[in-house]
């Protein structure tokens, strides 16, 4: 009986032998933390990573990809990259990145783009350009792909020069907001564009979780040329700013999240004034399916909530609001003061909208100005 109760406990004293436990690395545990603030979809979902082979880029890749190593995440990725045309280096870029895809087994989407020739025929600068063509990029291979999300690796260095140059240009609230974490794609999507680093990483975390994980990375000379607005902003005025307070990119990153807290609230109360405006009027205009708005009703509303909604009516019509500027909307806002018809507010691109006696009209094509009432 003895040797019984013995044997019982060397057998409960038995313990299983465990893998040893793999934790995730701090930078890692920080995009898993943004992943899940953000609500993005942590299973069953395809995504579209847009990497330049840069740090920033090469770092949210091979954060994404230590998740799924993990079992934090289980979705299937595709990289893209565009190559601009821009520098002699532009297609050592895409071999780069596509020997990267190969390394971790992801699949790739390469595509190539003449920016300079866009930029001359729209008139967009290179940065415009070269971003517009990268986001166009972007969605055909997330519909390509049935992707549920895109993601970009903008840092909160980003960030904070994207609020400086806005600032610079006389921007409003929405503009001072910078760059959204995370927003539907586009009017006419519906999948979603994510930055999970733009509210917390630097540069020199990028840079040093690459690193860690021993992955080389692209320098872009471009980075350097001063001629960018950019550029300067980012080599010459953030370090005098960082004279006066030495986390002022991080001061920066903070007004702008604050900023988007109350436009989420301005956003709210700009659709209830457009299905207002829009309520018992004509029907939509046949030509752009964009209703027809109260001219009572908008010019009674508080003026940042008219001027959000007039904002979201005109980018429905116009399907963005490219060099739509405050001069713009100034001339819209005079189409809604005194009682005549027949006025016309010109927009960029040949729009137009147009006061017919108590309703404003957005109109696609060139109106001709007249001063009789319809």
């Amino acid at each position: 009986m003895k040797t019984r109760v013995e044997n019982l406990r060397r057998v409960k004293r038995v313990r299983p032998v465990r893998a040893p436990t793999v934790k995730l690395s701090a930078f890692a545990r920080r995009l898993l933390d943004v992943w899940q603030d953000l609500r993005l979809p942590l299973a069953d979902s395809h995504m579209v990573v847009a990497v330049s082979g840069g740090a920033d880029s090469t770092a949210l890749l091979l954060g994404i990809d230590e998740l799924i190593a993990l079992g934090h995440l289980k979705s299937t990725v595709v990289i893209a990259h565009l190559d601009h045309g821009l520098r002699k280096q532009s297609k050592a870029d895409a071999t780069w990145v596509t020997k990267l895809a190969e390394r971790f087994r992801y699949k790739i989407a390469i595509g190539r783009v003449n920016v300079r020739q866009r930029a001359r025929s729209t008139g967009d600068n290179l940065e415009q350009a070269a971003r517009r063509a990268r986001y166009q990029f972007l969605a055909r291979i997330a519909r390509k792909r049935n992707a549920q999300l895109v993601l970009t690796a903008h840092t909160m260095d980003d960030q904070a020069e994207t609020v400086l140059l806005r600032l610079l240009r006389g921007s409003g609230a929405e503009g001072l907001a910078g760059i959204e974490p995370v927003r539907r794609f586009d009017l006419r999507s519906d999948f979603l564009l994510a930055r999970p680093l733009v509210t917390w990483a630097r540069r020199a975390d990028t840079e040093n979780y690459c690193r860690q994980r021993q992955v080389d990375f692209r320098v872009d000379t471009m980075n350097e040329d001063e001629q960018f607005a950019r550029v300067r902003v980012r080599k010459q005025l953030i370090p005098l700013m960082e004279s006066f307070n030495g986390k002022v990119v991080e001061a920066l990153a903070r007004t702008a999240e604050l900023l988007r807290d109350d436009l989420a609230v301005l956003n709210q109360k700009a659709d209830a004034l457009l299905l207002k405006a829009s309520d018992g009027g004509p029907e939509n205009n046949s030509e752009t399916k964009v209703p027809l708005l109260s001219v009572r009703v908008l010019a009674d509303a508080p003026a940042a909530v008219r001027r959000r909604a007039l904002r979201k009516w005109i980018s429905e019509g116009r399907g963005d609001l490219r060099r739509f500027e405050l001069v713009h909307m100034v001339g819209v806002e005079k189409l809604l003061v005194g009682t005549r018809g027949g006025r016309i507010a010109e927009l960029p691109g040949g729009h137009a909208v147009v006061r017919k006696h108590r309703w404003v009209q957005f109109s696609a094509k060139k109106v001709e100005k007249r001063s009789s009432e319809s």
